[in-house]
C-alpha cells in the first residue's frame, strides 16, 4: 500500500528530528519548507492540514494561479495560509507581486533585485524576510552570488529598511551521494559564520540548504531550513528548475 501524503510528511519530520539530534541540536531549530513546484492546490492544502506550515514555490506565475484555490480550501478547513517562501530565480519585473504574495524570498542574489524588492515592500507597507543566495560552485545554470562577492551584497543590504536579511541560501552542485555533499554544506556554514563578524552580518542566523536527497547531511552541518519537495509530495508532474 502506498504512503499517504500525511504519512510521508510525518516520516520526513522524523528524519529531520533524528538528524538534528545527531548533531546535538533541537529539532525545533530546523524549519521544514515543503516545495510545491508542480503540486496542485488540493495537495498543498492536504499537506497544510497535516501540519505543514511553510510552503515554497519556484515560479511566481504558477503560485499566483494556485493561491486563490489554496486560500479557499484552507478557509474551508478553518486554517490560515502557511508562510510562503519564494525559492526560485527572480527577475526584477516580478518584485511587486513577490513582495505582495510571499513572506520570505530565499533567492536575493544581486543589489538591483534587493533594491527593487525593498521599494515594492515599502509600497506594500510590509517587511519581507529575505535570504542572500550563494552560488558556491559557480554554476551558470543557477542563480546566486559568488562567495567572494557576498560581503559586498551584504554591505549594500544595510540600506534595505523593509527587508530583513536573515541568512544565506544555497543549492550546491549535485553529488553522487548525500555524504559527498557534506563538505559543500560545511563551507556554507563557515561562510555564514565569517559574515556574521562583518558590519551588518549579525542577523545572518538562517542557513537554507539541503533538499530531498541530502537534507539530513545538511542539518548535521548546520542547516536551519531545508527545502523538501519529492519526499513529501512525490514525483512532480513536470520537470524544470532546481530539484528538491
Amino acid at each position: 500500500m502506498s504512503e499517504t501524503l500525511a504519512e510521508r510528511l510525518a516520516a520526513v519530520r522524523e528524519r529531520v528530528a533524528a538528524a538534528a539530534r545527531r548533531a546535538g541540536r533541537s529539532p525545533e531549530e530546523v524549519t521544514l519548507v515543503g516545495v510545491a513546484k508542480g503540486v496542485p492546490a488540493e495537495r498543498i492544502a492536504e499537506a497544510v492540514e497535516a501540519g505543514l506550515d511553510h510552503v515554497g514555490e519556484n515560479y511566481h506565475q504558477e503560485a499566483r494561479a494556485k493561491l486563490p484555490e489554496l486560500r479557499a480550501r484552507l478557509e474551508a478547513f478553518g486554517l490560515p495560509l502557511p508562510r510562503l517562501h519564494f525559492v526560485g530565480r527572480l527577475q526584477r519585473n516580478k518584485a511587486r507581486e513577490i513582495a505582495r504574495d510571499f513572506d520570505v524570498v530565499e533567492s536575493v542574489d544581486r543589489v538591483e533585485l534587493g533594491a527593487e524588492l525593498e521599494r515594492r515592500a515599502a509600497e506594500a507597507g510590509r517587511e519581507l524576510r529575505v535570504l542572500l543566495q550563494v552560488n558556491p560552485d559557480s554554476e551558470a545554470s543557477k542563480g546566486g552570488v559568488p562567495p567572494e562577492a557576498l560581503h559586498q551584497l551584504l554591505a549594500e543590504s544595510a540600506s534595505w529598511k523593509h527587508l530583513c536579511v536573515a541568512g544565506l541560501m544555497a543549492i550546491p552542485a549535485p553529488r553522487a551521494t548525500p555524504e559527498a555533499s557534506r563538505a559543500a554544506f560545511a563551507r556554507l556554514r563557515e561562510l555564514a559564520r565569517a559574515l556574521r563578524r562583518q558590519p551588518g552580518g549579525g542577523s545572518l542566523r538562517e542557513l537554507s540548504m539541503g533538499m530531498s536527497a541530502d537534507f539530513e547531511v545538511a542539518i548535521e552541518e548546520g542547516a536551519t531550513s531545508v527545502r523538501i519537495g519529492t519526499a513529501i509530495f512525490g514525483p512532480r508532474r513536470r520537470g524544470g528548475g532546481d530539484p528538491a
